[in-house]
């Protein structure tokens, strides 16, 4: 799924977000070329033209020439998709439909009311709180009667607090979170987007040190203690010395991991510089080449918590840590530097994707649906209505209420949206029966029927808005049609590409015959290297390592328990690596004690392994990646071949025109 969407997102720079427009061309809309008599305009070429102009990286795809010969392969390529009938696979629709519904977002919701709320958010992102909870669970459709006395429970209990009790006490004889009974409703420190929206307003809206008023969440009302009140962590940079936990529980293998750690503290105190250290022996790749550098991060941004509370834990830039252990393994972590908080317009987005999946979204669904009602025109008929809420009873309280056998009874329409989209009180009554799952409580039954006909009635409208949304945003229709292609091209790459790729081993091994000389190892070397600051040990090591002993011994000998002076790596090598102290020539044997930077090295080279061509193997993934990229490079040339293309080269002259002025 990662592949589909860089596809769609960079075969032609379609962007699902941002429809306006790079220059203000308005052309007149001709036909630009036409692939076997199916016309393609002008207008398209230009928008797309323009969306893409400040993404693309290749300047010779700014040449309006090149980027024509682009489009028209990519539109070659569409009309193969659909010549081989795959626009009418279940997968692509299903596909097609999923896209939609995510495009669509932009248009579901009220924007003022949004931005109200990402303000809000990142006004209390600000802070991090630290607080208490008691819980009195009562369900979200109770009864009014019900409610109220869980409510005045919650108030007796605040009261108790107020008159001097200890809330942790009451938390345990009183709270129904069951996590209480340990921690006594202590929830530790949170910011913003981890509490669900109405308890985070109730915590954020209560003074440090005091109790608030019952707050009530889908998971009924609390009472929230808040006990303090400080400024968000941020973010920082952070450098870090990793050793993997072994893949297996051996004693030996962990006792190993551990000692390594160990040993690496030990020379970052006697002062050996971290950046070199985490070169030779830290074993996270993505940082090692880097000196353990990581991208810089926030709170609850890491699968480590442990690796976080380390890392803010320091206090002044150059400070490291003691080992400590994650899940991944051993670590040693230096404060590279802290961030202040971003800025609103550097979180925007995130936080409208957050706001979206959490409570607040409801405030944005009934936000819209209120402007709807006023948009469009609902016309309810009486009649249908009184006729259709006669078929329910009180079984919708028991969850077995059951259709008429007769629907067709109810197939008078119910209500109109705008003079176009008519409802059936049998639609009314089948949304009915999937909603009393949920479990109904409003009673008369009359009252809680109103209540279901006004929800259905809100959900027909939003459906219809989004049903509608290609005739009220052009740009959407443009956008979903670039969609569509997308998906059409991403299933014929898999099926004439990707997978011949992976599959056809006769073509790749050709391919990787004639192409051998781009798969080369460089001269490598099967080594044990040895490593200190001090040139004395080094010799000592070396005098060893000349008598035979291995690097335990040597090891034994060199480091003390308060001391590490000497370290060993051994593998195979590039004579490139970071790893490997800088020689003019390397030779099979024991080296002559090497200074490289700060550090004196003896290497004990095992074999030499010369340059030369990687086998199939070694190089398998760029192997196939470049024979994909060749197979496409082929077939657009027979796709050429198979449909006429016909360029109209004096419109397209216009067009060149129009972007020269």
């Amino acid at each position: 799924m990662k592949l589909k969407k860089v596809l769609l997102g960079f075969s032609l720079f379609v962007s699902a977000v941002s429809f306006a427009q790079k220059a203000n061309l308005q052309p007149e809309k001709e036909v630009l070329f036409t692939i076997d008599e199916k016309p393609y305009y002008t207008d398209e070429f230009i928008r797309v033209y323009n969306k893409n102009l400040d993404l693309v990286k290749d300047n010779s795809q700014k040449d309006l020439n090149n980027y024509l010969e682009l489009f028209i392969g990519y539109k070659l390529k569409v009309n193969k998709a659909n010549k081989l009938g795959l626009q009418n696979n279940r997968k692509y629709q299903a596909e097609l439909k999923s896209y939609r519904s995510q495009l669509s977002k932009n248009y579901l919701t009220d924007v003022e009311v949004t931005q109200e709320l990402i303000e809000e958010a990142y006004k209390r992102s600000s802070k991090e709180i630290k607080a208490s909870h008691i819980l009195f669970t009562i369900d979200e459709n109770a009864l009014s009667a019900d409610t109220l006395k869980v409510y005045n429970k919650a108030i007796e209990v605040r009261n108790k607090v107020l008159a001097g009790e200890d809330f942790g006490k009451l938390a345990e004889q009183y709270s129904e979170d069951p996590s209480a009974k340990e921690n006594k409703g202590d929830l530790g420190y949170f910011s913003v987007f981890r509490m669900v929206y109405p308890f985070e307003t109730g915590a954020y809206n209560t003074p440090k040190g005091q109790v608030s008023l019952p707050v009530r969440t889908k998971f009924g009302y609390h009472l929230i203690k808040v006990t303090d009140v400080r400024d968000n962590r941020g973010e920082i940079t952070v450098a870090h010395i990793m050793i993997m936990k072994p893949k297996t529980d051996n004693p030996e293998d962990i006792a190993k991991a551990k000692t390594t750690i160990d040993e690496i503290y030990q020379k970052l105190k006697q002062g050996e510089d971290f950046a070199s250290l985490a070169k030779q022996f830290s074993q996270d790749t993505y940082s090692s080449a880097k000196g353990g550098v990581l991208d810089r991060f926030s709170s609850g941004s890491l699968s480590s918590t442990e690796f976080e509370n380390e890392a803010f834990a320091l206090k002044n830039t150059g400070d490291i840590t003691e080992p400590f252990q994650s899940q991944f393994g051993w670590h040693i972590v230096k404060l590279i530097e802290r961030h202040p908080l971003k800025k609103l317009d550097e979180v925007q987005t995130d936080f409208e994707s957050r706001i979206r999946k959490d409570d607040r979204s409801r405030l944005i669904t009934n936000s819209l649906t209120d402007k709807l009602k006023k948009k469009y025109n609902i016309t309810k008929d009486a009649k249908v209505y009184a006729k259709t809420v006669k078929a329910l009873n009180d079984k919708v309280y028991t969850k077995e209420w059951t259709l008429p056998t007769k629907l067709a009874d109810y197939d008078q329409t119910l209500f109109t949206i705008n003079n176009d989209k008519k409802i059936a009180g049998w639609a009314f009554l089948e949304y009915v029966n999937t909603q009393q799952k949920q479990g109904f409580k409003a009673k008369p039954l009359s009252r809680q029927a109103d209540l279901l006909y006004d929800k259905f009635v809100n959900e027909q409208l939003n459906t219809y808005y989004n049903d509608n949304l290609e005739k009220e945003f052009p740009e959407f229709g443009m956008v979903m049609d670039e969609y569509r292609d997308g998906l059409l091209l991403f299933d014929l790459m898999e099926k004439e590409i990707w997978e011949k790729a992976k599959t056809d081993t006769i073509g790749m091994q050709a391919f990787y015959a004639s192409h051998v000389k781009d798969y080369q190892w460089s001269d490598r070397v099967d080594a044990d290297v040895f490593s200190s600051t001090d040139k004395n040990v080094i010799k000592k090591a070396r005098k060893y390592l000349k008598q035979g002993k291995d690097a335990a011994y040597i090891k034994s000998q060199l480091n003390t328990t308060d001391k590490v002076n000497v370290m060993e790596n051994a593998g195979v090598f590039e004579q490139k690596s970071e790893a490997l102290p800088k020689q003019d020539k390397w030779t099979v044997g024991l080296s002559d004690v090497i200074e490289d930077g700060k550090y004196y090295y003896v290497v004990k080279t095992n074999k030499l392994l010369p340059a030369g061509p990687k086998s199939v193997e070694e190089c398998k993934g760029r192997l196939i990646n470049d024979y994909q990229q060749y197979l496409e490079s082929t077939w657009v040339d027979s796709l050429e071949k198979e449909f006429t293309v016909k360029v109209n080269n004096d419109v397209f002259a216009k067009v060149k025109k129009q972007f020269n002025q």
